[in-house]
């Protein structure tokens, strides 16, 4: 039998699952079996702990200064000997030594950095605006073939226009306006480092029906919304001005911002930190620009972009109608974006909002690439026409309507469990214990692969890329680009899961063992 370090009723030091971070705890027992000890934190919380994460107690004489910290679900005061704090410890900065019996709360910075670092932030923020204007001008070529890439560049006043700068500014605020409005659920987040539960007004469905009315009035009044499609470069180009705009002013104020409301992700490097935002919640009283930017903007304009398109497609190709395929890409997208405004709530324990500040990345994934990229098969299809028959357009909704089952039942499946694991009806499911306190689904549709949601997104991209045909790669660039980006997210979660469940998600990667792709990967 292993010999023991620690022995019950023993006072050591055991690290917070997820952190580097050790505090004082209490040995209550040990298992045998699994080699693991139950301990007590101060607060009372128990958790299992494998030996490798226990130290011995450290004992502290009066001449010794301190680094305290705060960190837990819920608020947690202990003192760290500064000087015996070891290198995975050592992100935790203060501003000067803290009086004895005070106390400050820190937030780690990371060392290991995402995205290839400050070079890879680089590349990145210089690229995505470029590929933007590329694939728009690319889609607009009478043959977007890869033989006529890249496509001329239009002349300087052709990509701005104070006007439509107008246009896109009133489009924000309008929807900001909407947001204020006292109507829908307010519901809280997850807690923060210092404990606290910021609340969020879910209205977003609200707000798109409040949209759909105001463009309904516009096309009654006579309003010509193919302003829209024949500025649609001008428009995109005001866009990016507008989200990097927005990433300065959001690194500006986050200068400002305390420790504990900066974001797990951020660096201590400036340029890192402005594409991936430093401060996590960055609110205007309780207007929160983050949570509005994620589904507001970019999301409806979106199918407003969309809507545009099948005009102008019925208006070019002279059509008293919409073609199959045009009615296919506009209804598919629509019940997608319908579908995350009604289940807004579940976007409150993504990791947008849980670890990724609000920077560059994302203001411009929010406000640029989403309306503007995910648009493209309707834009496609104004000026390359594909003449889709019933019995293929009957695959293909049948694809998208099992793609947007797996989706749906999956994310509604894992939200339920994580508003209330004891819920009768989650009885069936089979969970893995966990240091943390949570379990983790190995049953229903998280125990066929470790991602569902991201197998039914995937699989509803590809039902609205198919009616454009298979005459061009430009069509399909969506369902490229978001494999890749499904992939590389799907290795951030499983890091951060690693590092947070320890021996735990290794017991649920041997039971769940494929990733994203059921016996591929």
């Amino acid at each position: 039998m292993p010999s023991r370090k620690f022995v019950e009723g023993e006072v050591v030091r055991g690290r917070w699952p997820g952190s580097s971070l050790y505090y004082e705890v209490e040995i209550l027992s040990h298992d045998n079996k699994s080699q693991l000890y139950t301990v007590k934190y101060k607060d009372g919380t128990e958790l299992e702990l494998k030996e490798s994460d226990i130290k011995e107690r450290i004992i502290l004489s009066t001449e010794d200064r301190y680094i305290v910290t705060q960190y837990s679900l819920r608020p947690r005061r202990e003192e760290v000997k500064a000087k015996e704090i070891e290198s995975e410890e050592q992100n935790l900065v203060t501003k000067g030594p803290a009086p004895l019996g005070t106390f400050q709360v820190t937030t780690p910075q990371r060392k290991d950095l995402e995205f290839g670092g400050v070079p890879g932030a680089v590349l990145i923020m210089l690229g995505l605006p470029a590929c933007v204007l590329l694939l728009l001008l690319q889609c607009r070529q009478k043959d977007p073939g890869l033989l006529h890439f890249p496509p001329p560049l239009p002349a300087l006043h052709e990509l701005w226009e104070p006007r439509v700068c107008g246009v896109y500014l009133l489009w924000f605020f309008v929807q900001a306006l909407f947001h204020l409005l006292p109507v829908g659920k307010v519901a809280e987040g997850t807690p923060l480092v210092d404990g606290r539960r910021l609340q969020y007004r879910l209205n977003g469905l609200y707000a798109f029906i409040l949209t759909s009315a105001a463009l309904g009035a516009a096309v009654f009044w006579g309003v010509e919304l193919c302003y829209l499609y024949t500025h649609f470069l001008q428009l995109a180009l005001a866009a990016t001005g507008f989200s990097v705009l927005l990433s300065a002013y959001l690194y500006v104020r986050s200068l400002r911002a305390p420790r504990e409301e900066l974001s797990p992700a951020s660096s201590g490097n400036a340029v890192y930190d402005f594409f991936i935002g430093r401060e996590l919640n960055p609110r205007l009283g309780a207007f929160d620009l983050k949570f509005f930017c994620e589904l507001r903007p970019g999301l409806i304009g979106w199918v407003v972009i969309n809507l545009v398109m099948l005009l102008m497609e019925m208006k070019i190709q002279e059509r008293a109608a919409p073609s199959l395929a045009m009615i296919l890409v506009n209804s598919f997208q629509l019940l997608y974006v319908v579908d995350a405004l009604w289940n807004e709530e579940a976007l409150l324990t993504s990791m947008d909002i849980m670890h990724d500040g609000f920077g560059f990345m994302l203001a411009f994934g929010d406000l640029v690439w989403v309306p503007f990229t995910y648009s493209l098969q309707a834009f496609y299809l104004v000026s390359h026409p594909h003449d889709l028959s019933w019995p293929l357009a009957s695959v293909i909704i049948a694809l998208k309507l099992c793609g947007y089952v797996i989706f749906r039942c999956a994310n509604s499946q894992k939200n339920a469990f994580r508003k209330n694991p004891t819920d009768p009806k989650l009885a069936h499911l089979k969970t893995i214990h966990t240091s943390t306190g949570k379990s983790l689904l190995v049953s229903g549709w998280w125990g066929f692969v470790r991602h569902p949601n991201y197998l039914g997104d995937l699989i509803m991209a590809l039902a609205w890329s198919l009616p454009c045909g298979f005459n061009h790669l430009l069509p399909y660039f969506y369902i490229i680009y978001f494999t890749a980006l499904l992939i590389h997210r799907e290795a951030r979660d499983e890091h951060q899961c690693r590092r947070k469940y320890g021996l735990a998600w290794e017991k649920y990667c041997q039971r769940v063992p494929y990733r994203i792709f059921p016996y591929i990967y």
